[in-house]
């Protein structure tokens, strides 16, 4: 299971401010992104039935989920029987699926 980061109080209220002095000239673009990486949002886990929800969704095989996200259909697999979690990259992937939708993954469209 992957561990989800509690969201610190004290860290939004300086993202806060450091939101309106972007807004007002002082601080630059660049500082303001490293702000905004402090305070990205934890990546919720997806269980075997969120991830075969998420397929259903989609009416998507696994072997289709696999190439989508960049992984194995062994994984996929191995996900949805619950042998294994998704984790890292594949985790925001399927995050980002869920969110976003399948058209983020599409670069040239049939």
């Amino acid at each position: 299971m992957v561990a989800k980061r509690k969201r610190s109080r004290i860290l939004e209220e300086v993202h806060e401010n450091a939101r309106g002095l972007h807004e007002i000239g002082l601080i630059d673009k660049r500082m303001m992104e490293k702000y905004d990486l402090l305070c990205l949002k934890p990546v919720p886990d997806y269980p075997p039935r969120k991830i075969k929800a998420l397929r259903s969704k989609y009416h998507i095989s696994q072997a289709v989920l696999a190439m989508v996200i960049n992984t194995s259909t062994s994984s996929v697999r191995q996900w949805e029987a619950g042998e294994k979690s998704p984790g890292g990259p594949s985790l925001k992937s399927l995050n980002i699926l869920d969110t976003k939708g399948l058209a983020v993954f599409i670069d040239n469209p049939c």
